[in-house]
């Protein structure tokens, strides 16, 4: 009942919008209606699909799992009520591929927006981290998502006590800009709820803070959202870039309490070549530390992690689009569970940038079977292989 009431609203939205625009002669471009110079509101949608398969992950223990999974279906609504007030307001099928699968809220954030060096969001929004989590699944430059340990607001299943965030996101406020000359130097630091309850009786909120330099061209990005390839179209490109998160009694039992930090190093670099090839590396460092059985059980990793990819878009078209082979590893060692690691090719085939990417991937490693959320002391796997097909699409 809670899902129809939810789409019978938005269609109430969307609909009154319609009305609006044919009444009072607004200009209508694709997805955007607009109200005057100031006023606007844009729809969107998106969503990836894959079928995969996996050694000995089948329920006989023996033969390779064959799963179809949707990933992500996504509605988008964005808008402006005033030159310097913006919305944003996106739904997800949240833990699509489980049967715990809920189609809810995703982001529904105020922007306060004043210039390019301070700006002010508010309400459920992606915490500052690594770039990885700052580019999400659909402006990653993979289809398989970052398979380095989570921060704590991508690792638990729900939003205040007993849980500290869903899919990157929690609630706070973030403080945003670009200082400097052409604004090359970024910042994020924000202020979450994080992990409430049980180790947390203090009621300590979440900090986390995200710096970065270009060094090149600067990136162009909605507000401190990343890209981790622009397919050639940002030129040369040069990006470091720190992160870091830290709550106080995140960790431990509400008699034993403990603290989580976590901090990351990530670099962009990506050039278009004379032959208008275009090459990118991606790299990545992670460091957690945490106290025991953090965020009430939920395993949380502990130790360092590492992951670097490498991608080539070719220049000549085939058909409709470019093909894009890749190649990355990824190393995970825990402190307090079993070392895993994971290398994979690809090829990806780019029919319209983020917007329409069809991807292929080989992996082997033993983090598909023992897993990048289970870090307990006693998480066994072997060295498996795995073949992947997604399909990305957003409009």
């Amino acid at each position: 009942m809670a899902l129809i009431k939810y789409q019978k609203g938005l269609l109430s939205v969307i609909t009154l919008a319609l009305v609006q625009m044919v009444f009072s002669g607004m200009a209508y471009g694709g997805t955007k209606i607009e109200d005057g110079d100031t006023k606007w509101i844009s729809i969107g949608i998106g969503a990836r699909t894959s079928f995969s398969a996996v050694g000995k992950r089948a329920p006989n223990g023996t033969s390779a799992s064959k799963d179809f999974n949707l990933d992500n279906a996504r509605i988008y609504l964005n808008g402006q009520i005033h030159e310097n007030v913006k919305f944003e307001f996106n739904t997800e099928c949240i833990f699509c591929g489980g049967g715990s699968s809920k189609y809810r809220v995703l982001d529904a954030i105020a922007k306060f927006e004043f210039n390019s060096s301070f700006n002010l969001w508010a309400g459920r929004m992606l915490v500052p981290s690594d770039r990885a989590e700052m580019s999400g699944p659909f402006y990653g430059n993979t289809y398989d998502f970052n398979k380095t340990p989570f921060y704590p607001s991508d690792q638990s299943g729900g939003f205040g006590v007993g849980g500290a965030g869903v899919y990157g996101r929690d609630h706070g406020v973030t403080f945003w800009g670009g200082l400097g000359p052409e604004a090359r130097f970024t910042y994020a630091a924000g202020i979450f709820g994080g992990y409430q309850g049980g180790s947390n009786q203090a009621d300590n909120p979440l900090l986390g803070l995200r710096i970065s330099y270009n060094f090149l061209n600067v990136e162009k990005n909605p507000g401190y959202y990343t890209s981790s390839t622009y397919y050639g179209g940002a030129g040369d490109v040069f990006t470091l870039a720190f992160a870091v998160q830290h709550q106080q009694g995140a960790t431990g039992t509400a008699a034993t309490p403990g603290n989580f930090t976590g901090y990351s190093l990530d670099a962009l670099y990506e050039s278009v070549l004379v032959n208008d090839a275009v090459v990118t590396v991606e790299a990545e460092f992670k460091h957690f530390n945490a106290y025991i059985a953090p965020l009430g059980g939920l395993n949380m990793f502990e130790g360092n992690s590492w992951t670097a990819t490498a991608l080539y878009l070719l220049p000549t078209e085939v058909g409709v689009g470019k093909f894009q082979p890749y190649i990355r590893y990824t190393d995970i060692s825990a402190g307090n569970s079993p070392d895993r690691d994971e290398l994979g090719i690809g090829m990806n085939y780019i029919i319209s940038g983020h917007n329409a990417r069809i991807s292929m991937m080989y992996q082997y490693g033993d983090i598909a079977s023992k897993g990048f959320v289970n870090y307990t002391p006693t998480a066994a796997g072997v060295d498996v292989s795995s073949f992947k097909m997604g399909i990305q699409f957003q409009y």
